[in-house]
C-alpha cells in the first residue's frame, strides 16, 4: 500500500506574514510600554530630583508590568499558558537583561560621556530603549512565550477517516467473498 502526503509546511512567505502580525502587536505593546517609560521616568527625574538612572529604572519596572499584561493577554495570547511559572520567570529575567542594556546605556551617556539635560537624558535613554528591545522581542519570541503546535487540519481528519473507512469496507466485503 503507498502513501501519500498531502501535508506541506507553511511557505516563506505565510511565515513572513505570520512573523510581520507578531512584530506589529508586539510594536503596538512597546510603543505603550515606551509611552509608560519615558512618562514615568520623566515624571520621577523631574518631580523628585533623583539620579538619572534611578529614576529610568523606575519606569521602566512600570513598563514591564504593562508590557507583560499586553503580551500575555494580546500578542501571544496562544502560546502555552501551562507553565507560567517558567513564563513569569523567564520574563523577568529577559526584561531585567533588557533593563540593564537600557539603563547601562543611560549610565554610560550620564557618567562617562558626561552629558546632561533632559534632551541627553531621553536621547541616551531612547537608544537604549532600542537595543533593549531588539533582546527583549528575540527572547521572549524565542524562550518566554512558546507558541503552542498546530493542530491538524480537520479536513486531513476527515480524509484520514474516509480513507479508513474505505480500507475497511475493502476487507469486509473480502471477508464476505471467502
Amino acid at each position: 500500500m503507498t502513501t501519500t502526503s498531502t501535508e506541506t509546511s507553511p511557505s516563506l512567505l505565510q511565515r513572513l506574514r505570520g512573523v510581520s502580525g507578531e512584530v506589529v502587536k508586539f510594536g503596538i505593546v512597546g510603543l505603550v510600554g515606551i509611552f509608560v517609560n519615558f512618562g514615568v521616568s520623566n515624571l520621577a527625574i523631574h518631580a523628585t530630583g533623583w539620579a538619572p538612572v534611578r529614576c529610568s529604572v523606575i519606569g521602566t519596572v512600570v513598563a514591564i508590568v504593562v508590557n507583560y499584561l499586553g503580551y500575555r493577554y494580546w500578542v501571544y495570547r496562544d502560546s502555552d499558558a501551562a507553565s507560567r511559572r517558567r513564563e513569569i520567570t523567564l520574563f523577568l529575567i529577559f526584561s531585567g537583561i533588557g533593563m540593564l542594556i537600557e539603563n547601562g546605556t543611560l549610565w554610560f551617556s550620564t557618567y562617562t560621556l558626561g552629558l546632561q539635560g533632559a534632551l541627553a537624558y531621553n536621547v541616551a535613554k531612547a537608544f537604549g530603549t532600542g537595543l533593549g528591545t531588539l533582546f527583549r522581542f528575540f527572547s521572549y519570541r524565542t524562550w518566554v512565550f512558546k507558541a503552542l503546535p498546530e493542530l491538524a487540519e480537520p479536513e486531513a481528519d476527515v480524509k484520514v477517516v474516509a480513507q479508513a473507512e474505505r480500507i475497511l469496507a475493502t476487507e469486509e466485503s473480502a471477508h464476505y467473498v471467502k
